[in-house]
């Protein structure tokens, strides 16, 4: 069970020495998940110093900004987190759709830096890592292994980064500004969805004991965190949105399913206020709802596989989006022609354009989706729609350069934009869209026997023990326990009362 980070107790009591030595001498104090979920219960002592702290270092502190209640500036909490609200006249719905904002993250301004530190913590404090002899290796997409890089920059230690060797340039360009050493740069064949390339590497890397695999798509550490979390941001923008509308419903959560992590989102969400779960994924890699394959570049999303750590049978609805309509809207979102078309032609408020600055691929993705499920439930104004932008524009450059030659010949003007946003935007429909029976959700659930016990070694009781809505209920009970043994791993180390 090590590997899915499921203990509540010390493993190896003389790495868990190590570590706590480490920290003491780094001054790192680790955060709870209660505190993580609200951060006005942060001790006074390290809220005072937070503003004076670069969130863009590596400094032991950022730890304590791992959270989506980060205001505009990155070094204040505000009290609600950041949010994006789509006007009409852009989504062509009456829905509400909105964004929470997760480039207001420290160090790689993207919210997978909160998944890094749920698959950490569980480690440390079972003294399952040591920072003072371990590599911690981060298998991802592009901003997982990013969070985990900066993480172990904090203890101290290597972070290696698995990952495609066709991601955003910005990635690796960040990854070389961050990793000791660039041999932990580790580049896997494809793109976004060559995930088997990356399970396969850190297989061969996991022979080496000195190597611990922060696996995100099937330890519970990072669904813990998302449902303990994020869930409770996204109630919060919620329930900020819903003041002085007594109609206000939350219709539904939409993520794309990733590593599986995002989405636990939506299983607190349900819970708390009835909000219908929806998974999104590239219709041309339409794994989940046709057990399909193929290739995309909406960069982060994942796919050709069920993640351990999703939830399956509490989804609702399935849909998919089509990485040409995530290329071409951001090259719309974040160019001068596009952009000034958005205003004179759409009447939309220069302030909102230049907002949707905070869309990366992924984001656009998850706008899209919003909207197709908008359409298809047939939801009105008072309906909201919650989703998330993972991360900004500010890590795709590279990729708008690219959909320039691939989708406009490398010249994009007012047809172009106008073209872009009838065919990409104002043309979304309800195809490749599924609203899950519980034979779908079974046929979905039964997908995922081939990753994780016949390829990854999870026996059979374990992998059908997540058909029961209890088992995931019952992993909130981690959150308590860990807190507990972050607290006395705190009190041990001394490093808070420094």
């Amino acid at each position: 069970m090590a590997r899915l980070g499921l203990e509540q107790a010390v493993v190896d009591k003389d790495t868990y020495e190590r570590t706590v030595k480490r920290f003491r001498e780094a001054g790192v104090v680790l955060p709870t998940l209660g505190q993580l979920k609200d951060p006005g219960t942060i001790p006074a002592a390290i809220r005072s110093r937070l503003p004076s702290v670069d969130p863009d270092t590596a400094h032991p502190l950022n730890l304590f900004r791992v959270h989506w209640f980060n205001d505009a500036s990155r070094r204040a909490v505000a009290d609600v987190p950041g949010f994006l609200e789509l006007p009409t006249a852009l989504t062509g719905v009456k829905a509400r759709v909105v964004l929470a904002l997760g480039d207001r993250f420290p160090m790689i301004n993207a919210h997978k830096v909160l998944a890094a530190y749920g698959c950490l913590v569980p480690r440390v404090v079972t003294g399952q890592f040591d920072p003072t002899r371990h590599r911690a290796v981060w298998p991802s997409t592009g901003n997982y292994c990013r969070g985990g890089v900066a993480i172990s920059r904090i203890l101290g230690c290597r972070g290696v980064a698995v990952l495609p060797e066709n991601m955003s340039q910005e990635r690796f360009d960040w990854l070389d500004r961050w990793v000791g050493d660039p041999s932990d740069i580790v580049r896997t064949p494809g793109s976004e969805s060559n995930v088997k390339e990356i399970y396969d590497t850190c297989a061969a890397m996991d022979r080496d004991p000195a190597n611990i695999i922060f696996n995100q798509f099937c330890e519970f550490g990072n669904y813990v965190v998302h449902r303990t979390v994020t869930g409770a941001a996204l109630e919060r923008i919620y329930r900020k949105l819903a003041e002085g509308r007594p109609g206000s419903r939350l219709a539904a959560y939409v993520s794309a399913s990733g590593s599986g992590g995002t989405l636990a989102a939506g299983d607190h969400l349900k819970k708390a206020l009835g909000a219908k779960i929806v998974a999104v994924e590239a219709a041309e890699c339409p794994t989940l709802l046709y057990n399909g394959f193929g290739e995309h570049n909406i960069q982060g999303i994942g796919d050709k596989h069920v993640p351990y750590i999703h939830n399956v049978m509490n989804t609702d609805v399935v849909t998919a989006v089509s990485d040409r309509a995530t290329d071409t809207l951001f090259v719309l979102f974040n160019t001068e022609v596009g952009r000034r078309y958005l205003v004179e032609r759409h009447g939309l408020d220069p302030a909102l354009v230049a907002n949707l600055s905070h869309l990366g691929l992924s984001g656009i993705c998850n706008m899209l989706a919003a909207i197709k499920t908008a359409k298809y439930l047939e939801l009105g104004p008072d309906d909201v729609i919650l989703t998330v932008a993972t991360d900004g524009a500010a890590l795709y450059g590279s990729e708008a350069e690219k959909a320039l030659r691939h989708h406009f010949q490398g010249r994009f003007d007012t047809v172009s934009a106008g073209e872009t946003f009838g065919q990409s935007l104002a043309a979304a429909t309800t195809d490749d869209l599924l609203e899950l029976t519980h034979v779908d959700r079974k046929r979905i659930f039964n997908l995922g026997y081939f990753t994780w016990v016949e390829q990854q070694g999870v026996s059979v009781e374990e992998f059908n023990a997540r058909l029961s809505q209890s088992f995931w209920d019952g992993l909130l009970d981690l959150v308590p326990a860990w807190d507990r043994m972050i607290a006395d791993f705190n009190a041990k180390s001394g490093a808070g009362a420094a």
